[in-house]
């Protein structure tokens, strides 16, 4: 149990608040604020004596790599608090360009970031001793990039003489400059996508040329969605079709095979068919054909033991002609009695 309470992490505490806002009068922080070095930074402080690490810039459509860049600084030592300094419209129009939200919004684009502890408006261009020793910070965060500006080849030059500077990396491939220079690219792209969402040629700063272009470039656009969408369902139909075709083709094959196998099962050389013909067919000859007698029979021969068989009934004895009337008479009495014997 002791290895498992030890091995399993323990869970983060949500965050439900926004960042604060850094008071305008000075630093809140009571604790005893001597001047720390970077390896006293990295062995870590007490509780009650966090590291104050100061990040600035103007923040304008806040993106990954601004976060990625606070990620760095806010773990850059175990026991960091990270302040986040973001100049106002005024001073970045004037060194900068204009940007595309206002400070309000970049203010609140960076309290809802989960790196930052406190906001600090209205954040000085270049960074002076007063203004480091009032909100008692210790390292400023910053890519090692020189960032020339205000006529200053460095504005942290004197920063990172001070050992005050801690390095962060950017992000490759994404930035605010990165993301204007997509929307001026796709200039028209946009405009009609916002055109279409509901927006004015006013309010889109478009002439009135350009908005009829961009209205019929979005029917031309919804017409070809249509024939897309059309051949699209023609293609799934016709791919429908061939598998229904494909089926009933091949349960076809599989009906005329059995046929044929039954059919030669049934009606084939050797088939059912046939061998009750021939029997019916035997049946049929053995009922009409006539019964032969035997073709020879044994043959009556007159053996010596045997006395001769006696005369037929009707045979006449051979007898002389009578003599006289009573030889006649004794002649009809002796064959009279002979017929009773026979019966």
């Amino acid at each position: 149990m002791e290895e498992l309470e030890h091995t399993c992490p323990l869970p983060q505490t949500t965050l439900i608040e926004p960042a604060i806002f850094t008071p305008e009068t000075s630093c809140e922080c009571r604790a005893p604020h001597e001047k720390l070095t970077v390896e006293q930074a990295r062995l870590g402080t007490p509780v009650d004596r966090p590291v104050r690490i100061y990040a600035d810039g103007i923040f304008d459509l806040f993106h990954s790599g601004h976060a990625r860049a606070l990620m760095q600084a806010k773990n850059l030592f175990p026991n960091a608090y990270l302040i986040v300094g973001v100049c106002s419209d005024e001073l970045t129009h004037k060194y900068k360009g204009f940007t595309v939200m206002t400070e309000d919004e970049r203010y609140e684009a960076l309290r809802h970031c989960r790196y930052v502890d406190e906001v600090l408006r209205d954040a000085p261009w270049t960074l002076t001793q007063e203004f480091l020793e009032k909100h008692k910070i210790d390292f400023v965060a910053h890519d090692d990039i020189p960032y020339s500006s205000a006529g200053s080849e460095d504005v942290y030059k004197h920063i990172k003489e001070a050992g005050m500077f801690v390095p962060t990396k950017r992000t490759e491939g994404i930035s605010t400059s990165d993301l204007i220079t997509r929307i001026v690219r796709d200039y028209d792209v946009y405009a009609r996508r916002n055109l279409q969402r509901g927006y004015t040629a006013k309010e889109l700063n478009v002439s009135y040329i350009n908005e009829k272009k961009y209205r019929l470039q979005n029917q031309l656009d919804r017409m070809k969605e249509k024939v897309r969408t059309v051949e699209d369902k023609s293609k799934h139909f016709v791919y429908r079709v061939e598998e229904k075709s494909h089926d009933l083709i091949q349960k076809w094959e599989e009906k005329s095979r059995e046929f044929i196998g039954n059919f030669l099962e049934l009606f084939g050389p050797d088939g059912t068919w046939k061998q009750m013909f021939q029997e019916r067919s035997g049946r049929m000859i053995q009922a009409f054909s006539p019964r032969g007698s035997p073709s020879s029979s044994p043959s009556r021969e007159f053996s010596p033991s045997r006395s001769p068989s006696p005369p037929s009934r009707w045979a006449m004895p051979r007898t002389s002609p009578p003599s006289s009337p009573k030889g006649a008479s004794a002649s009809i009495s002796s064959m009279s009695e002979g017929d009773e014997d026979d019966k």
